[in-house]
């Protein structure tokens, strides 16, 4: 019945609005990036796939601006091959699936503890997003090292049951992830619910792709530093920059994910439920209801760990 079924804070969601209009620019520009971060050096962000930093296939770039419309930076524009790259990069991190629920739980707790060993960094960076101020970007710093230290405990806990039968049968319903899961995220709060969609995924063994935020992939684009001193394997967590509406299509059609979670607008979640009609692939949308990632029965909890994983049943046979 869970398939059929939504839980009671879904419903409660109000309708969120559309990601913001982003500038795409086809090749270089002389605009400087100035922020509180900046040290003299023009760092140009890229996708991150395999465990390393990759150059967008198309070469293109689209600017990110802060809050005021002031020019913070390019990061690049991924498309199709993009994607295919990253899925295949997941793929060959299969070794992550098999692994036990401790050694995740333990990764996970170590990436909690660099990010927030690098909390005021990332506090200033998110400080020049659209709709934050230094306060707020505290909270989401803290609120999402909260988050990763959260599934990080129910890694190694949140597992299948014994199930009582009309035969002389015990079956036991085992948890196992997806695979590769495919994930886009929404244009508010890009640390939060970029940390809050991938952590169940991740802690259940899942090998993630991810379009972060549009409005402002470059926390997102900072944390694979994160992810390259946390001992986490390569190909686990690979993320292409870019429009969600584009990419989340193509994650949507490959036949080599096994599931999809979008969080965006109704005709983006529209579009991703027909497109994963034709391979049957498990898809959680929200169709443009916006999300409270604040809210620890919104942004967290026992439902995501639940559609992070399918349930495989064995029938044990016993006799007399």
């Amino acid at each position: 019945m869970y398939e059929y079924l939504v839980p009671s804070w879904e419903k409660e969601t109000n309708p969120g609005s559309a990601a913001s209009d982003v500038e795409v620019v086809r090749g270089p520009t002389n605009d400087v990036a100035h922020h509180s971060l900046d040290v003299g050096i023009d760092r140009s962000p890229k996708l991150y796939i395999g465990g390393k930093q990759v150059r967008p296939d198309s070469g293109y770039s689209f600017a990110v601006k802060d809050g005021s419309g002031k020019y913070l930076g390019e990061v690049g524009l991924g498309n199709r091959k993009d994607i295919r790259n990253a899925v295949e990069a997941a793929h060959k991190a299969g070794s992550w699936s098999r692994s036990t629920a401790h050694l995740r739980a333990q990764i996970l707790y170590y990436l909690a503890e660099n990010l927030a060993t690098r909390a005021q960094e990332f506090g200033c960076r998110l400080a020049t997003s659209p709709d934050h101020g230094p306060a707020r970007a505290e909270r989401e710093v803290s609120k999402s090292v909260e988050r990763l230290f959260y599934y990080a405990a129910w890694a190694d806990k949140y597992d299948g049951h014994v199930h009582a039968v009309p035969f002389r049968n015990i079956t036991l319903a085992m948890l196992e992830p997806w695979g590769v899961l495919g994930v886009v995220c929404p244009p508010e709060d890009p640390l939060l619910s970029f940390i809050s969609l991938i952590a169940p995924g991740v802690a259940l063994g899942n090998r993630v792709v991810v379009v972060p935020s549009q409005s402002f992939p470059l926390i997102v684009t900072d944390f694979y530093q994160i992810l390259d001193t946390s001992d986490l394997p390569c190909g686990v967590i690979n993320l292409v920059t870019g429009d969600p509406n584009e990419l989340g299509r193509v994650l949507a059609q490959h036949d080599d994910v096994a599931a999809v979670w979008c969080v965006g607008s109704k005709q983006l979640s529209e579009q991703i439920e027909r497109d994963s009609a034709g391979n049957l692939k498990a898809t959680w949308v929200n169709f443009g209801k916006a999300r409270d990632w604040f809210d620890d029965r919104q942004g967290c909890g026992t439902e995501y760990l639940r559609r992070a994983s399918q349930v495989k049943n064995i029938w044990v046979p016993y006799g007399e």
